[in-house]
């Protein structure tokens, strides 16, 4: 019950990296329902992470002087950047993903 509720203390924490909690495969003999805790415990926070690095880019870029309306070119402003904000996460997510592709077959055509 100790390493349980360690584990889980550990998935909540961190450095706000998302890198820091263990992942559900490191976790060895720990049970299942354990494991998907900590799984959907750290995709939260690589969300919250993701959504807290857009909005402090999207405003310093967006916002010169806050008032009490948004004007249209603020908001013109907000919706592209946070459009591009997505559009180059998932750039860079289905690269890696391709990188990682090509290493796999890279690897295994060595084994071979």
């Amino acid at each position: 019950a100790r390493r349980r509720r360690s584990a889980a203390r550990e998935g909540r924490g961190g450095t706000g990296t998302g890198m820091d909690a263990p992942s559900a495969a490191g976790l060895g003999g720990a049970d299942p329902q354990l494991q998907r805790f900590i799984e959907v415990e750290t995709q939260k926070q690589r969300f919250q992470q993701l959504v807290h690095q857009m909005t402090e880019l999207c405003w310093e870029k967006c916002m010169d002087k806050p008032g009490p309306k948004l004007d249209s070119r603020a908001e013109t402003c907000f919706v592209n950047c946070v459009e591009r904000f997505i559009d180059t996460s998932q750039f860079i997510l289905n690269r890696l993903e391709q990188t990682q592709k090509s290493k796999s077959a890279f690897s295994e055509s060595l084994s071979d």
